[in-house]
């Protein structure tokens, strides 16, 4: 391949690089990623047994927490 094919590569990867941080930059700035409403519907749809087995993967996290102490 030719150095100026590189090269061309190289510079179009690099704007839309840009073009996309540009743009993941704008929705943040402007609030395309705020989810007010998430955990209040969240709390409204949660049933006993999605909380129960909630409860249940952080007791074993702690469980394992507790067996691995590397000393």
């Amino acid at each position: 391949m030719d150095s100026w094919v590189i090269a061309m590569m190289l510079g179009v990867s690099i704007f839309l690089g840009g073009v996309a941080l540009i743009a993941f930059l704008w929705g943040i700035k402007s609030g395309q990623f705020d989810d007010e409403e998430k955990f209040l519907n969240q709390a409204l749809f949660d049933n006993e047994d999605g909380l129960n087995d909630a409860v249940e993967q952080e007791r074993k996290k702690e469980a394992l927490k507790k067996e691995y102490r590397p000393e």
